[in-house]
């Protein structure tokens, strides 16, 4: 196997072979993907999913429904994510930003609307890029722990650099392809979750184990 240090493409394609298509972000319309994307901030997917199903069976999954809950009430649709009170803030912050856009979204550059969702109390980079890329198809790359995690194991990063500097060298090295951006990372995730784990990773199973210094 050629070397992969330098190489993402190479990587993205090893990872499609062993997993194949992921379809992700799981979401029944772009909105809901944006909720599910403030949510899932230090919490797992499972309990993203039972409290937006807590939101759609109060009927209260749509942004003027969630600004116009009372924080009480939202926190306890909520409770599932962890955090929940302060959750409802961030997710009603989010919603007053999404109805001012309103029907002006698709048309603002990709730059300007990362600008703003960063300026949302709450809102951090990979939230911000879930959204642009998953919600709003923007070509922009996610970078999260998992893409940390796996890129250090293998001597592709050092593991200090800053978020926008991995995200410039993902932009770099790879083509500005909203699908390529949406699979690749949904890849990373699948292969953290399941091989390259934080504790006790499974480097026996790994497809990628010819070429990690992390399984010598």
């Amino acid at each position: 196997m050629d070397n992969l240090s330098g190489n993402l493409r190479l990587l993205y394609q090893i990872l499609f072979r062993a997993y194949g298509r992921q379809y992700w972000w799981p979401g029944a319309t772009p909105f809901e993907v944006m909720v599910g994307a403030v949510l899932t901030q230090n919490t797992s997917w499972s309990n993203v999913e039972r409290a937006i199903r807590n939101l759609d069976a109060a009927q209260c999954l749509t942004a003027p429904a969630i600004i116009a809950a009372h924080p009480t009430t939202l926190g306890a649709l909520l409770r599932p994510v962890g955090y929940f009170n302060v959750k409802a803030r961030r997710i009603q912050n989010f919603c007053r930003w999404y109805i001012a856009r309103g029907e002006l979204l698709a048309q603002f550059p990709t730059v300007d609307l990362r600008r703003e969702l960063l300026a949302i109390n709450g809102i951090g980079p990979e939230t911000a890029d879930d959204i642009l890329l998953y919600a709003l198809n923007r070509p922009v790359f996610v970078i999260d722990a998992y893409t940390r995690r796996l890129g250090t194991r293998l001597g592709i990063l050092r593991g200090d650099e800053n978020y926008e500097k991995l995200r410039a060298l993902f932009e770099t090295e790879l083509t500005p392809d909203v699908a390529l951006y949406q699979e690749y990372h949904a890849l990373i995730v699948r292969h953290g979750k399941d091989i390259c784990r934080k504790k006790h990773p499974r480097c026996n199973l790994c497809v990628l184990q010819a070429n990690c210094p992390h399984n010598l």
